[in-house]
C-alpha cells in the first residue's frame, strides 16, 4: 500500500450532513466526544445539558459517552460533526463560531486542523431558560446525585409520576436513569481528570461506596475505574 492509500485510510475527512426534515430521533448514546456545527436550519437536542434549541451558527459540544434525543426542525438542517479529542474536560455545550464555513473548507482536507481553528474561535452562547419543570428537574438532577425526585416534585406540588411522565416525554428516559447516567458521566471525568484516590472519588461523587461506583462507571464505559486510571489515549 502507498503513502497515499496509507494517508486515506488513516485520515477520516468530513462533510456537511443533511437531516431528516421533522425527525424525532429517540434518545441515543455516542461514546466518542465530538461537535456538531449547525450550517442551516436547527434542532432541539434533550441531553446531558438540558434542552438546547441550536440555531444556524451556533456549536454544540458533546463529552464522551454523551446521550440526548433531537427533533429536527421542519427546515433544512445542515450540520457538520467533528472529533474532539477524548478526555475528561467537561466542555461548554453551547457555543457559537463566526465563521462557520472555513471550518467546513477544513474538515475536506485537514479534519485536525478543522477542530482546531474551531476550538480556537468558540465564543460563549446564551443558555435557554430553563422554565417549563422537566427541564427544570434535568438541572437539578445534572448537578446532584442527591436529588429526590419525590420531594423534587412535591416541593412544587405537583405528583412524583406526573413530573416523571413529563420528563420522560421530553428526554426519552425516565429521571432516576438520567441523575444515574449523569452522575456517572460527572465521576468518569474526576477519574481521568484528577489524581483523587478513587474511594474518595465515589464519596465527592455522592455513591455508597467504592463498589456502587466502579459498577456504574464500567455499566457506562465499559471500562473499569482501575482501567481509566491507566489509559492513554491513542
Amino acid at each position: 500500500m502507498g503513502d497515499g492509500a496509507r494517508q486515506g485510510a488513516v485520515m477520516q475527512l468530513f462533510r456537511p450532513s443533511l437531516l431528516p426534515a421533522a425527525a424525532d430521533i429517540a434518545r441515543h448514546h455516542h461514546r466518542e466526544p465530538y461537535a456538531t456545527v449547525v450550517l442551516a436550519g436547527g434542532y432541539e437536542e434533550a441531553g446531558d445539558a438540558g434542552r438546547i434549541a441550536a440555531q444556524q451558527g451556533e456549536v454544540l459540544l458533546h463529552g464522551p459517552f454523551s446521550a440526548h434525543r433531537d427533533r429536527i426542525s421542519a427546515k433544512r438542517t445542515l450540520v457538520l460533526d467533528l472529533p474532539l479529542p477524548f478526555d475528561g474536560r467537561d466542555w461548554p455545550a453551547r457555543a457559537r463560531i463566526a465563521d462557520p464555513d472555513r471550518i467546513v473548507r477544513l474538515a475536506e482536507c485537514d479534519p485536525r486542523a478543522a477542530v482546531a481553528v474551531l476550538l480556537d474561535g468558540l465564543a460563549p452562547a446564551p443558555a435557554d431558560e430553563a422554565g417549563d419543570v422537566p427541564d427544570q428537574l434535568s438541572t437539578a438532577l445534572r448537578t446532584s446525585a442527591a436529588t429526590r425526585i419525590g420531594e423534587w416534585a412535591a416541593a412544587r406540588e405537583r405528583s412524583r409520576e406526573h413530573v416523571s411522565r413529563s420528563f420522560e416525554k421530553l428526554y426519552g428516559v425516565s429521571p432516576a436513569a438520567y441523575r444515574a447516567d449523569c452522575q456517572a458521566k460527572r465521576t468518569w471525568r474526576m477519574i481521568v481528570a484528577g489524581g483523587d484516590s478513587l474511594a474518595g472519588i465515589a464519596v465527592e461523587a455522592g455513591y455508597a461506596d467504592q463498589a456502587h461506583m466502579t459498577r456504574s462507571v464500567t455499566r457506562l464505559t465499559g471500562m473499569s475505574p482501575r482501567r481509566w486510571r491507566e489509559y492513554v489515549p491513542g
